[in-house]
């Protein structure tokens, strides 16, 4: 998973015409750390998508905007749209991520 450090490089990600999966985080949240230990193997499942992370307190306007309330989230963007949201309280485990893009029809 790439990192995004600033709002410049967000933005130009996420207007490409791929698929971008960016995971919000932080550094002092455990889900957080829970999710990375069983990310790996899901990002790999998925490559339909580019999987990026943004440290959600680095970039908290970027955040604010897309409507991140809470930490995990990931969302999934294509040519600018915002086009899914898996919010934090549903992203607890691998099966809510696994059926949350499952789900998710481009």
């Amino acid at each position: 998973m790439k990192k995004i450090t600033t709002t410049e490089q967000f933005y130009e990600i996420i207007n490409k015409p791929e698929q971008s999966l960016i995971k919000f985080d932080a550094s002092w949240c455990p889900d957080c750390r829970r999710m990375d230990m069983f990310i790996g193997p899901i990002e790999e499942k998925y490559n339909q998508f580019t999987w990026y992370e943004v440290d959600r307190d680095a970039l908290p306007e970027v955040a604010d905007k897309y409507e991140v309330m809470g930490i995990p989230s990931l969302l999934v963007f294509k040519d600018g749209e915002k086009k899914a949201h898996l919010h934090s309280a549903n992203a607890k485990t691998p099966d809510q991520v696994t059926t949350f893009l499952d789900s998710y029809q481009a």
